[in-house]
């Protein structure tokens, strides 16, 4: 049975939810699952807006053909070319195999990679260029990069609402409403928004920084992404986030402290560290186990606070494995922009200080604050001081 939503007049929700998916992309979890978003308009013409994953396409097709009433499906837009955006396209054309398919000519060429089946007619839109669906008439908005090449987004210039494809988005089911203003979104849906935004988009923030210049001009009232709540109020609030994270800026004056460990020691390390932060009035501290911590969190919670510490032990003369492989996300989705200090710990030849300095430092933006800590093997009264030493060089910082 169809369960669809209003969301203005002659625009429906069509999409659904996805609670038994363990990993997003095969790589992140999604603990509280994730909403493959479509949408359907009621014109003279009617026009869906992308389709979904395979998991949720029978009520998919339901809900179109619901909300269709039996009217035939005039236009498919198609945003974004991702299978949890595009898998059902195959189903969708079969139902209704006039539908007119409204795609750039990146997106055609992709449709024509991914399927096997006759296309249906395409019609070819280039970046600002306009259709009319009766009452209704969209701005298509070039996007590329946010995050794949092909993504553009469509703008309602009569209703207001932009489908913004993967922008805006967020892991995470939804319970019923679809209105970001009818959830506690800051409580329920903001951690979760920061660890998508910043592990789906967060390498390409000059690309998404375009994108908000481009949008800025469109007197936007409603925002349709392809996963997440839909926002027809305070945008704004969301919108500066975006901007924020696009801009490689920290979110939150913090210290995060990231440390591997094997025995404990290094953890011991940390702990100290933390505790020291703290008598020193740094009261928002966070600390990470980089082997217990699933590295999509690690990445946005390092995007997320202003100083970074950096506690590993030594590995085969190297940096212990967990940690290396948060450093290498950290480069490959361009970090910068923070104030970073290292600890470091070994037995018999101490290297991971000088590796993990070397990564980091070779990122933009990046500056080194108090001296680096050397434990040997475990935690004696004068590493413990040198730690204490460190807390407060890192405060006398964050006051600044």
């Amino acid at each position: 049975m169809k369960n669809t939503i209003k969301i203005t007049d002659g625009l429906y929700y069509v999409g659904g939810n996805d609670r038994r998916i363990p990993l997003f992309e095969s790589a992140y979890p999604v603990p509280r699952g994730v909403t493959y978003n479509s949408y359907l308009l009621l014109d003279e013409k009617t026009v869906l807006f992308d389709t979904v994953d395979r998991a949720v396409s029978d009520e998919f097709f339901e809900n179109v053909a619901g909300v269709l009433g039996g009217r035939p499906l005039d236009y498919l837009v198609l945003h974004h070319m991702e299978p949890d955006h595009s898998a059902s396209f195959e189903g969708i054309v079969s139902r209704y195999p006039n539908v007119k398919v409204v795609v750039n000519q990146k997106i055609g060429t992709m449709l024509k990679n991914y399927f096997s089946c006759p296309l249906p007619e395409l019609v070819t839109v280039k970046d600002g260029e306009t259709l009319c669906f009766g009452k209704h008439s969209f701005r298509f908005v070039f996007a590329p990069m946010v995050h794949w090449p092909e993504v553009m987004m469509s703008f309602d210039e009569t209703a207001g609402t932009l489908f913004s494809a993967d922008a805006f988005g967020t892991f995470g089911a939804l319970s019923g409403s679809i209105f970001a203003d009818e959830v506690d979104f800051e409580k329920e849906f903001l951690d979760d928004a920061r660890r998508y935004y910043f592990n789906i988009v967060g390498k390409y923030g000059v690309q998404v920084q375009n994108v908000l210049k481009k949008a800025a001009g469109l007197p936007v009232k409603t925002v349709c992404p392809l996963h997440g709540p839909v926002w027809r109020k305070d945008f704004g609030w969301y919108l500066n986030k975006y901007d924020i994270w696009s801009k490689y800026e920290p979110e939150e004056k913090g210290v995060a402290v990231f440390y591997a460990t094997i025995y404990g020691h290094t953890k011991n390390a940390a702990e100290i560290l933390g505790a020291a932060l703290a008598e020193n009035g740094v009261t928002n501290v966070k600390l990470y186990d980089t082997s217990f911590t699933h590295y999509s969190v690690l990445l946005a919670e390092a995007f997320r606070y202003s100083h970074i510490v950096f506690a590993s032990p030594t590995y085969n003369n190297g940096i212990f494995s967990s940690m290396e492989h948060f450093l290498s996300e950290l480069n490959a989705h361009n970090y910068q922009n923070r104030a970073v200090s290292f600890i470091e710990n070994g037995s018999w030849a101490p290297q991971a200080g000088k590796l993990m300095r070397e990564k980091i430092t070779a990122l933009k933006g990046m500056r080194e604050v108090g001296t680096g800590v050397t434990v040997l093997s475990s935690v004696k009264e004068d590493v413990r001081e040198n730690l204490i030493g460190l807390a407060k060089e890192i405060a006398n910082d964050f006051r600044k």
